[in-house]
Protein backbone atom coordinates (compact mmCIF):
# COMPACT_ATOMS: atom_id res chain seq x y z
CA UNK A 1 0.00 0.00 0.00
CA UNK A 2 1.33 3.39 -0.96
CA UNK A 3 1.76 6.21 1.52
CA UNK A 4 -1.06 8.32 0.07
CA UNK A 5 -3.52 5.43 0.06
CA UNK A 6 -2.51 4.45 3.60
CA UNK A 7 -3.12 8.02 4.77
CA UNK A 8 -6.61 8.07 3.26
CA UNK A 9 -7.54 4.68 4.68
CA UNK A 10 -6.13 5.57 8.09
CA UNK A 11 -8.23 8.74 8.14
CA UNK A 12 -11.39 6.75 7.59
CA UNK A 13 -10.41 4.15 10.18
CA UNK A 14 -9.65 6.93 12.66
CA UNK A 15 -13.15 8.30 12.15
CA UNK A 16 -14.55 4.83 12.88
CA UNK A 17 -12.42 4.37 16.00
CA UNK A 18 -15.17 5.59 18.32
CA UNK A 19 -17.80 3.28 19.83
CA UNK A 20 -20.62 5.81 19.49
CA UNK A 21 -19.85 6.44 15.81
CA UNK A 22 -19.81 2.72 15.12
CA UNK A 23 -23.20 2.35 16.78
CA UNK A 24 -24.57 5.26 14.76
CA UNK A 25 -23.25 3.75 11.54
CA UNK A 26 -24.76 0.39 12.47
CA UNK A 27 -28.16 1.99 13.14
CA UNK A 28 -28.17 3.79 9.80
CA UNK A 29 -27.01 0.73 7.87
CA UNK A 30 -29.56 -1.64 9.39
CA UNK A 31 -32.49 0.76 9.14
CA UNK A 32 -35.25 -0.72 6.99
CA UNK A 33 -35.34 2.51 4.98
CA UNK A 34 -31.57 2.61 4.62
CA UNK A 35 -31.45 6.03 6.28
CA UNK A 36 -32.08 7.71 9.61
CA UNK A 37 -32.61 11.24 10.88
CA UNK A 38 -30.76 12.90 13.74
CA UNK A 39 -33.77 12.41 16.00
CA UNK A 40 -33.58 8.62 15.51
CA UNK A 41 -29.81 8.44 15.80
CA UNK A 42 -29.88 10.37 19.07
CA UNK A 43 -31.62 7.38 20.67
CA UNK A 44 -28.43 5.28 20.33
CA UNK A 45 -26.94 6.86 23.43
CA UNK A 46 -27.87 9.41 26.03
CA UNK A 47 -26.07 12.33 24.41
CA UNK A 48 -27.28 15.68 23.16
CA UNK A 49 -28.26 16.29 19.55
CA UNK A 50 -25.26 18.65 19.03
CA UNK A 51 -22.98 15.79 20.06
CA UNK A 52 -24.77 13.47 17.65
CA UNK A 53 -24.43 16.02 14.86
CA UNK A 54 -20.70 16.36 15.58
CA UNK A 55 -20.09 12.61 15.27
CA UNK A 56 -22.18 12.40 12.12
CA UNK A 57 -20.19 15.26 10.61
CA UNK A 58 -16.97 13.35 11.28
CA UNK A 59 -18.33 10.31 9.44
CA UNK A 60 -19.58 12.52 6.62
CA UNK A 61 -16.28 14.40 6.25
CA UNK A 62 -14.37 11.18 5.55
CA UNK A 63 -16.92 10.05 2.96
CA UNK A 64 -18.78 7.38 4.93
CA UNK A 65 -22.12 9.18 5.05
CA UNK A 66 -24.14 11.51 2.87
CA UNK A 67 -26.94 13.74 4.15
CA UNK A 68 -30.08 15.50 2.97
CA UNK A 69 -32.14 18.12 4.78
CA UNK A 70 -35.91 17.63 4.77
CA UNK A 71 -37.81 20.26 6.67
CA UNK A 72 -36.28 20.69 10.11
CA UNK A 73 -34.37 17.38 10.14
CA UNK A 74 -31.27 16.11 8.39
CA UNK A 75 -31.33 12.54 7.13
CA UNK A 76 -28.19 10.41 6.81
CA UNK A 77 -27.43 7.34 4.73
CA UNK A 78 -24.26 5.40 3.87
CA UNK A 79 -22.46 6.83 0.85
CA UNK A 80 -23.04 4.55 -2.18
CA UNK A 81 -19.31 4.25 -2.94
CA UNK A 82 -18.54 2.71 0.46
CA UNK A 83 -21.72 0.71 1.05
CA UNK A 84 -20.07 -2.65 0.39
CA UNK A 85 -17.13 -1.75 2.64
CA UNK A 86 -19.43 -0.68 5.48
CA UNK A 87 -21.45 -3.89 5.12
CA UNK A 88 -18.23 -5.93 5.31
CA UNK A 89 -17.17 -3.97 8.38
CA UNK A 90 -20.42 -4.57 10.27
CA UNK A 91 -21.25 -8.10 9.10
CA UNK A 92 -17.81 -9.66 8.77
CA UNK A 93 -15.01 -7.73 10.49
CA UNK A 94 -16.90 -6.63 13.61
CA UNK A 95 -18.31 -10.09 14.48
CA UNK A 96 -14.91 -11.65 13.77
CA UNK A 97 -13.28 -9.14 16.13
CA UNK A 98 -15.76 -10.05 18.87
CA UNK A 99 -15.25 -13.76 18.25
CA UNK A 100 -11.48 -13.33 18.40
CA UNK A 101 -11.75 -11.58 21.75
CA UNK A 102 -14.11 -14.27 23.05
CA UNK A 103 -11.86 -17.15 22.04
CA UNK A 104 -8.46 -15.56 22.65
CA UNK A 105 -7.82 -17.62 25.74
CA UNK A 106 -9.17 -20.89 24.37
CA UNK A 107 -6.54 -23.51 23.51
CA UNK A 108 -6.24 -24.94 20.01
CA UNK A 109 -7.00 -28.60 19.47
CA UNK A 110 -4.97 -29.74 16.49
CA UNK A 111 -3.94 -33.18 15.29
CA UNK A 112 -0.55 -34.17 13.96
CA UNK A 113 -2.09 -36.61 11.47
CA UNK A 114 -5.29 -35.02 10.23
CA UNK A 115 -5.56 -37.12 7.08
CA UNK A 116 -5.55 -40.35 9.06
CA UNK A 117 -8.29 -39.01 11.34
CA UNK A 118 -10.41 -37.90 8.38
CA UNK A 119 -10.01 -41.30 6.74
CA UNK A 120 -11.32 -42.97 9.89
CA UNK A 121 -14.28 -40.56 9.94
CA UNK A 122 -15.05 -41.43 6.33
CA UNK A 123 -14.91 -45.16 7.05
CA UNK A 124 -17.36 -44.74 9.92
CA UNK A 125 -19.74 -42.60 7.85
CA UNK A 126 -19.63 -45.12 5.02
CA UNK A 127 -21.53 -47.56 7.22
CA UNK A 128 -24.22 -44.93 7.76
CA UNK A 129 -24.51 -44.07 4.05
CA UNK A 130 -24.04 -47.35 2.14
CA UNK A 131 -25.72 -45.93 -0.98
CA UNK A 132 -22.99 -43.32 -1.39
CA UNK A 133 -19.74 -44.35 -3.08
CA UNK A 134 -16.77 -44.61 -0.67
CA UNK A 135 -14.73 -42.09 -2.65
CA UNK A 136 -17.61 -39.60 -2.46
CA UNK A 137 -17.85 -40.04 1.31
CA UNK A 138 -14.09 -39.50 1.74
CA UNK A 139 -14.11 -36.47 -0.55
CA UNK A 140 -17.05 -34.98 1.32
CA UNK A 141 -15.30 -35.43 4.66
CA UNK A 142 -12.09 -33.82 3.41
CA UNK A 143 -13.95 -30.96 1.72
CA UNK A 144 -15.96 -30.35 4.88
CA UNK A 145 -12.80 -30.16 6.98
CA UNK A 146 -11.14 -27.77 4.53
CA UNK A 147 -14.23 -25.57 4.24
CA UNK A 148 -14.54 -25.17 8.01
CA UNK A 149 -10.84 -24.47 8.44
CA UNK A 150 -10.68 -21.96 5.58
CA UNK A 151 -14.06 -20.27 5.49
CA UNK A 152 -15.30 -20.36 9.06
CA UNK A 153 -11.95 -19.74 10.73
CA UNK A 154 -12.61 -22.48 13.27
CA UNK A 155 -9.40 -23.53 15.00
CA UNK A 156 -10.52 -26.09 17.55
CA UNK A 157 -12.22 -29.49 17.34
CA UNK A 158 -12.07 -29.34 13.56
CA UNK A 159 -12.23 -33.07 12.94
CA UNK A 160 -15.28 -33.44 15.19
CA UNK A 161 -17.06 -30.55 13.51
CA UNK A 162 -16.04 -31.78 10.06
CA UNK A 163 -17.63 -35.13 10.84
CA UNK A 164 -20.92 -33.48 11.76
CA UNK A 165 -20.84 -31.19 8.76
CA UNK A 166 -20.02 -34.07 6.41
CA UNK A 167 -22.81 -36.19 7.90
CA UNK A 168 -25.29 -33.39 7.26
CA UNK A 169 -24.07 -32.98 3.67
CA UNK A 170 -24.28 -36.71 3.02
CA UNK A 171 -27.80 -36.76 4.46
CA UNK A 172 -28.74 -34.00 2.02
CA UNK A 173 -27.16 -35.91 -0.87
CA UNK A 174 -29.19 -39.00 -0.08
CA UNK A 175 -32.33 -36.90 0.28
CA UNK A 176 -31.98 -35.54 -3.26
CA UNK A 177 -31.79 -39.10 -4.60
CA UNK A 178 -35.04 -40.23 -2.94
CA UNK A 179 -38.66 -39.68 -3.84
CA UNK A 180 -40.00 -36.28 -2.73
CA UNK A 181 -43.50 -37.53 -1.92
CA UNK A 182 -44.24 -38.13 1.74
CA UNK A 183 -41.04 -36.70 3.13
CA UNK A 184 -40.85 -33.81 5.58
CA UNK A 185 -40.23 -30.42 3.96
CA UNK A 186 -36.74 -29.05 4.43
CA UNK A 187 -36.01 -25.35 4.98
CA UNK A 188 -32.58 -23.79 4.51
CA UNK A 189 -31.82 -20.48 6.22
CA UNK A 190 -28.88 -18.55 4.78
CA UNK A 191 -27.30 -15.41 6.22
CA UNK A 192 -23.77 -14.00 6.07
CA UNK A 193 -22.06 -15.42 9.16
CA UNK A 194 -24.42 -18.32 10.05
CA UNK A 195 -23.80 -17.23 13.62
CA UNK A 196 -26.98 -15.33 14.44
CA UNK A 197 -30.06 -14.84 12.25
CA UNK A 198 -30.01 -18.14 10.38
CA UNK A 199 -29.15 -20.15 13.52
CA UNK A 200 -32.01 -18.52 15.44
CA UNK A 201 -34.43 -19.17 12.58
CA UNK A 202 -33.44 -22.84 12.32
CA UNK A 203 -33.69 -23.30 16.08
CA UNK A 204 -37.12 -21.66 16.23
CA UNK A 205 -38.45 -23.74 13.34
CA UNK A 206 -37.19 -26.98 14.89
CA UNK A 207 -38.56 -25.94 18.28
CA UNK A 208 -42.06 -25.51 16.91
CA UNK A 209 -42.15 -28.20 14.21
CA UNK A 210 -40.05 -31.00 15.65
CA UNK A 211 -39.58 -33.72 13.02
CA UNK A 212 -42.44 -32.36 10.90
CA UNK A 213 -39.99 -30.00 9.17
CA UNK A 214 -36.22 -30.28 8.70
CA UNK A 215 -34.24 -27.12 9.44
CA UNK A 216 -30.84 -26.33 7.97
CA UNK A 217 -28.71 -23.19 8.14
CA UNK A 218 -25.58 -21.94 6.40
CA UNK A 219 -23.56 -18.79 5.81
CA UNK A 220 -22.13 -17.09 2.74
CA UNK A 221 -19.10 -16.04 4.84
CA UNK A 222 -19.24 -18.11 8.06
CA UNK A 223 -17.92 -16.75 11.33
CA UNK A 224 -15.73 -18.67 13.73
CA UNK A 225 -18.47 -19.35 16.28
CA UNK A 226 -22.01 -18.44 17.29
CA UNK A 227 -22.34 -14.77 18.29
CA UNK A 228 -22.25 -14.30 22.04
CA UNK A 229 -25.44 -12.19 21.86
CA UNK A 230 -27.34 -15.13 20.36
CA UNK A 231 -26.17 -17.88 22.71
CA UNK A 232 -28.66 -17.12 25.53
CA UNK A 233 -31.58 -17.10 23.08
CA UNK A 234 -30.54 -20.47 21.66
CA UNK A 235 -30.27 -21.82 25.20
CA UNK A 236 -33.86 -20.72 25.86
CA UNK A 237 -34.86 -22.97 22.93
CA UNK A 238 -32.92 -25.89 24.36
CA UNK A 239 -30.04 -25.50 21.90
CA UNK A 240 -26.55 -25.37 23.34
CA UNK A 241 -24.37 -22.96 21.38
CA UNK A 242 -21.51 -25.46 21.44
CA UNK A 243 -23.76 -28.00 19.71
CA UNK A 244 -24.21 -25.81 16.63
CA UNK A 245 -21.55 -24.07 14.60
CA UNK A 246 -21.30 -21.79 11.55
CA UNK A 247 -21.20 -23.73 8.28
CA UNK A 248 -20.48 -22.59 4.72
CA UNK A 249 -23.24 -22.70 2.14
CA UNK A 250 -23.02 -25.73 -0.16
CA UNK A 251 -24.87 -26.77 -3.29
CA UNK A 252 -25.91 -29.96 -1.46
CA UNK A 253 -27.87 -27.93 1.07
CA UNK A 254 -29.65 -25.91 -1.61
CA UNK A 255 -30.52 -28.98 -3.70
CA UNK A 256 -31.96 -30.77 -0.67
CA UNK A 257 -34.07 -27.81 0.45
CA UNK A 258 -37.69 -27.25 -0.47
CA UNK A 259 -37.63 -23.68 0.82
CA UNK A 260 -34.59 -21.38 0.87
CA UNK A 261 -34.78 -18.32 3.14
CA UNK A 262 -32.09 -15.69 2.61
CA UNK A 263 -31.46 -13.27 5.46
CA UNK A 264 -29.11 -10.53 4.33
CA UNK A 265 -26.63 -12.63 2.34
CA UNK A 266 -27.23 -10.82 -0.95
CA UNK A 267 -27.16 -12.80 -4.17
CA UNK A 268 -24.61 -15.41 -3.06
CA UNK A 269 -27.19 -18.18 -2.76
CA UNK A 270 -27.52 -20.20 -5.97
CA UNK A 271 -30.97 -20.18 -7.52
CA UNK A 272 -32.12 -23.64 -8.60
CA UNK A 273 -35.38 -24.44 -10.41
CA UNK A 274 -38.20 -25.92 -8.39
CA UNK A 275 -37.20 -24.25 -5.14
CA UNK A 276 -39.23 -21.74 -3.17
CA UNK A 277 -37.16 -18.67 -2.29
CA UNK A 278 -37.93 -15.95 0.22
CA UNK A 279 -35.83 -13.02 1.40
CA UNK A 280 -36.36 -11.97 5.01
CA UNK A 281 -35.06 -8.51 5.85
CA UNK A 282 -34.29 -8.77 9.56
CA UNK A 283 -31.72 -7.11 11.77
CA UNK A 284 -28.31 -8.60 12.49
CA UNK A 285 -27.93 -9.56 16.18
CA UNK A 286 -24.12 -9.68 16.01
CA UNK A 287 -23.67 -6.19 17.43
CA UNK A 288 -27.11 -5.62 18.94
CA UNK A 289 -27.88 -5.02 22.59
CA UNK A 290 -29.69 -7.77 24.53
CA UNK A 291 -32.96 -5.91 23.98
CA UNK A 292 -32.22 -5.49 20.28
CA UNK A 293 -31.32 -9.16 19.92
CA UNK A 294 -34.58 -10.17 21.61
CA UNK A 295 -36.52 -7.91 19.22
CA UNK A 296 -34.79 -9.56 16.26
CA UNK A 297 -35.66 -12.97 17.68
CA UNK A 298 -39.31 -11.93 18.00
CA UNK A 299 -39.34 -10.71 14.39
CA UNK A 300 -37.95 -14.03 13.19
CA UNK A 301 -40.41 -15.90 15.42
CA UNK A 302 -43.36 -14.18 13.73
CA UNK A 303 -42.02 -15.07 10.29
CA UNK A 304 -41.38 -18.69 11.32
CA UNK A 305 -44.97 -19.05 12.51
CA UNK A 306 -46.29 -17.75 9.20
CA UNK A 307 -44.01 -20.12 7.28
CA UNK A 308 -45.10 -23.14 9.32
CA UNK A 309 -48.77 -22.29 8.90
CA UNK A 310 -48.15 -22.65 5.17
CA UNK A 311 -45.88 -25.71 5.20
CA UNK A 312 -47.77 -27.74 7.84
CA UNK A 313 -51.23 -26.16 8.23
CA UNK A 314 -52.36 -28.74 10.79
CA UNK A 315 -49.46 -27.99 13.15
CA UNK A 316 -50.69 -26.45 16.40
CA UNK A 317 -48.42 -23.64 17.50
CA UNK A 318 -48.28 -22.26 21.05
CA UNK A 319 -49.61 -18.76 21.59
CA UNK A 320 -47.22 -15.82 21.59
CA UNK A 321 -45.84 -15.11 25.04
Amino acid sequence: MGAEAATQVAGMLKALADPLRLRMLSLITTSTAGEACVCDIATVAEVSQPTVSHHLKVLKDVGLLVSERRGTWVWYRVAPDVRRAVTALLEAFAPAALDAAHHREQPLHQLSDVDHALTRVAQDLQDRFPSVAPEVVLRTVRESYTALARNAGITGYLVTLARRFAQQRLTDMVRTQGEPDGRAPQVLFVCVANAGRSQLAAALLQHYAGDRVIARSAGSAPAGSIHTTVRPLLAELGVQADAVFPKPLTDDAVRAADVVITMGCGDTCPVLPGKRYEDWVVGDPALASPEGTAAIRDDIDTRIRALLSDLVPDLRLPAHT
